[in-house]
Formats: structure tokens, sequence, C-alpha cells
């Protein structure tokens, strides 16, 4: 089994910026593939980057503003948020699997933490 444990959310103005870390600890051999999912109430949940070692995917909306790097090796990725708008307020989870590549989606991904909520302010 993989735990992840995400930190770094908050309450930020739009405009400002906010930086999310997830951790992995457990079984996490072969692991290559983190990710960072959001969802917004009454919203599916929804891909926002991954990274696949040295590979990245964006969604639309997070292409130019949001950077989703690997920090000690593959064991935690971060997710930097910069520009942030009002309809980035989300829950944003965590995901890791063995690989991936191409648009994130939910089914893809085994390993899931418990979320960090980020509320943009207008």
């Amino acid at each position: 089994q993989v735990q992840l444990v995400e930190s770094g959310g908050g309450s930020v103005q739009a405009g400002g910026s906010l930086r999310l870390s997830c951790a992995a600890s457990g079984n996490t051999y072969g692991i290559h593939c983190m990710a960072w999912f959001r969802q917004a109430p009454g919203k599916r949940r929804e891909g926002v980057a991954s990274i696949n070692d040295d590979r990245t995917w964006y969604a639309e909306f997070a292409e130019g503003r949001f950077t989703i790097s690997q920090e000690n090796g593959k064991n935690s990725v971060a997710l930097q948020m910069s520009s942030l708008k009002p309809e980035d307020t989300a829950m944003y989870f965590c995901a890791a699997d063995l690989r991936c590549w191409g648009e994130a989606t939910s089914s893809a991904f085994r390993y899931w933490g418990q979320g960090t909520q980020v509320n943009v302010s207008s």
C-alpha cells in the first residue's frame, strides 16, 4: 500500500500563489507517476497535472499557471500554483500509481490522499 499526505492548501486572494506538496510513503517501489486532481462542490473530479519520470501533463486550465515537480526523488510531488482564480477553489487531491501518460483520469490511479482545500477569493 502507498500512503499519500497532502499539505499546503489554504486561502488566498485572486492573483496569488500557493504551493501544494504531497508526500508518499509505504510501498512506493515502482511508483513512477504522481498527479494532482481537484474537485469543486457539485462538480466531478478533474485532473490538474501529472508527472511520470520527466514527462508532464497539464490540464488546459493549468497550463502556464501551475507547475508540477517531483521532490526527494520520486517520493513527493509539488504543485506550484500562481495567478490563482476564484474558479480554482476546490479540494485538491494527490494521486499515485505505477505509470501514467496523457490526460490524468481518476480511474487510472489506485492511491489517493485525503485532499487539501484551496480557497481563492475575488
